[in-house]
């Protein structure tokens, strides 16, 4: 499947649930609003996972992807975090 830059927030919010799916990760998915203020925050090109706790302090931050790119590590995070 082909994804183009999506123009709106919910073209970005579809291609982000057709990932999730065809992933398959079971990791809630968040999208950054179109003014990219996370990305540019946590320099998140071209993909990196973030695990925040509540007082926003990051517990843990993946690799670079695409190449490092672990939702499982994520998830074990997420498990011993809580």
């Amino acid at each position: 499947m082909d994804v183009y830059d999506p123009q709106t927030l919910e073209q970005r919010r579809q291609v982000a649930g057709t990932c999730e799916a065809s992933l398959s990760y079971d990791v809630r998915t968040y999208v950054d609003e179109m003014d990219d203020a996370v990305n540019k925050a946590y320099a998140a090109w071209p993909t990196r996972l973030y695990l925040n706790d509540t007082e926003g302090v990051v517990v843990y931050a993946g690799g670079l992807g695409p190449y490092d790119f672990h939702p499982s590590k994520l998830k074990k995070a997420i498990e011993s975090y809580l």
